[in-house]
């Protein structure tokens, strides 16, 4: 699979991904970046992917709301303007 721009960037600026990974680290830690989270494991469990490898993202399409499909799919969408709880 080919990387995106995104990707590339970080690859070639190890002093900008150090930053972004300890930026995430301190908001995966906050409310808001661990009720994502747990939710988004509950989905993961409720859809029976979560652990198993089979290499399935949860798509979050609403809220308490989801499918299976392809991380590629899943990750390509634009998600502007759109809460999920």
């Amino acid at each position: 699979m080919a990387s995106g721009n995104t990707s590339k960037y970080y690859k070639s600026n190890p002093k900008a991904a150090a930053r972004r990974r300890k930026q995430q680290r301190a908001y995966n830690k906050t409310a808001k970046g661990l009720k994502i989270r747990t939710n988004a494991n509950k989905l993961n469990r409720r859809l029976g992917t979560y652990g198993n490898g089979d290499g399935k993202d949860a798509s979050h399409t609403g809220p308490n709301k989801g499918k299976l499909e392809s991380p590629k799919r899943n990750r390509s969408r634009p998600r502007r303007n759109q809460k999920y709880a």
